[in-house]
């Protein structure tokens, strides 16, 4: 069974999303780190980049697929993890702590209200 923290907020693309203040830190889910198996390649956006909910904004690549990563928030990307650019693997191995792809600095605080809850992340998954 996946592993689907209760303080995360999550998107059904499964990107999970971590609220401090007006900052959204933003991975993808365990469940969508197993569908993936091994990740081999990780695009993050630029610094800087305004970006609206729901837009594909980085790229992850696994020995099976390549899947676009989307915001699932509206804001101004303020930050990237260097981390899984130079060691993709950490998305499978910490996939909610040192996976983490990008923070975006909120622009409509109200998006988050709309995301799901852990509850209706882990039903929609099968858990």
């Amino acid at each position: 069974m996946s592993n689907v923290p209760s303080d995360l907020k999550y998107t059904k693309s499964h990107e999970w999303v971590r609220v401090a203040g007006d900052v959204a830190t933003v991975g993808i889910t365990d469940h969508a780190q197993h569908e993936l198996t091994d990740v081999v390649f990780v695009e993050l956006p630029v610094a800087g980049r305004q970006v609206k909910a729901g837009e594909a904004v980085a790229v992850v690549e696994s020995v099976k697929t390549a899947s676009d990563i989307y915001a699932p928030v509206s804001g101004e990307v303020i930050e990237i993890n260097p981390a899984v650019v130079d060691q993709p693997a950490l998305v499978n191995t910490e996939p909610h702590a040192g996976g983490w792809f990008f923070k975006i600095k909120l622009s409509a605080p109200a998006e988050v209200g709309a995301l799901l809850t852990p509850d209706a992340y882990q039903a929609q998954i099968g858990g």
